[in-house]
């Protein structure tokens, strides 16, 4: 009989171990590895503690433009889900990075890769053929539309619709996640509208065409831009048209990124009396900006000052 006791209690012990080892495999988090920080803070919205969350560029980076370093592709070799911005934003390198990272389940067409763009309504499509003479030109539209904070919303609800794919058993406390996430984006998209409504119609010039999206949401009126073309620097020529223009149109703000030159702006700026603007495009762009809320506090908190003084 002890024997038998003995028996029971190893299989019992045996049981025990293999449900809670099968328990914390399912309990483990759901690796995501994003391009972006703005990608990468949405997804911990929606995601809580059932996602690790890792980005590959830098908020301080220009996303066009990183390397397809070894380090990177280490990074999505151990992903569960590959999230990028698309319409060509990641064009030079995003690919590169899976193709290195030899991990099939994030490949095009897999479960875990996820182009968040889908289900957004791009600007700027081109009409016509799309050649490099044209610059960087994105022929599936603008891709840096993550500046609308509507477009926030149609992010989430893709990021969540393919969490709950990968983990069902959580689908339900992930639509909670997405929920909230919405509401609480409602209630701050109100209240950066109000802020920003003394400003409608303000003409503005940005460096790139990265703020078309910003701009419509918060009835900014872009009438130029430093770059002739995206990607193309200015010509002497180029400057002076767009410093009788601004003159014109009284701008009082020149917006650009973090990464670009300011020694073209500047000059602009002495010739016009606008102020240059420096805005971070992403989240992690400025020290302080952590989340998706962060970056559009920050956002309306600099644009409301400097175009307070103007007008």
């Amino acid at each position: 009989m002890p024997k038998t006791e003995d028996l029971m209690k190893t299989i019992l012990m045996v049981l025990f171990g293999v449900l809670f080892a099968f328990g914390s495999a399912r309990a483990a988090p759901l690796r995501v590895v994003t391009t972006t920080e703005d990608l990468a803070a949405i997804v911990r919205e929606i995601g809580g503690p059932l996602v690790e969350v890792e980005s590959l560029a830098r908020g301080s980076q220009d996303p066009h433009f990183l390397e397809a370093r070894p380090s990177l592709m280490l990074k999505a070799s151990r992903a569960d889900l590959f999230v990028q911005v698309g319409l060509g934003l990641e064009a030079g390198w995003a690919s590169s990075v899976l193709v290195g990272a030899r991990n099939p389940a994030i490949q095009h067409g897999a479960s875990g890769y996820l182009d968040a763009s889908r289900g957004i309504q791009p600007l700027d499509v081109p009409s016509g053929p799309v050649d490099r003479s044209q610059g960087d030109v994105h022929p599936f539209g603008n891709p840096h539309y993550w500046l609308d904070p509507e477009n926030g919303k149609i992010i989430a609800r893709t990021i969540a619709e393919r969490l709950a794919a990968l983990r069902p058993e959580s689908a339900g406390r992930i639509e909670e996640n997405r929920k909230g996430f919405e509401r609480r984006l409602d209630e701050a998209i109100a209240g950066w509208k109000k802020r920003m409504a003394p400003y409608e119609g303000t003409p503005v010039v940005t460096y790139h065409n990265s703020w078309a999206y910003f701009a419509r949401r918060f009835g900014l009126r872009v009438v130029g831009y430093v770059e002739p073309k995206s990607g193309i620097p200015p010509s002497p020529a180029h400057i002076q048209q767009l410093i009788q223009h601004m003159k014109r149109e009284k701008v009082k703000v020149i917006i650009i990124d973090p990464y670009f030159a300011r020694s073209t702006p500047d000059l602009i700026a002495r010739e016009t009396g606008a102020r240059v603007l420096v805005l971070p495009p992403s989240v992690g762009g400025v020290e302080g900006i952590r989340t998706y809320f962060d970056l559009f506090d920050y956002l309306i908190d600099q644009l409301t000052m400097a175009l307070s003084k103007g007008y």
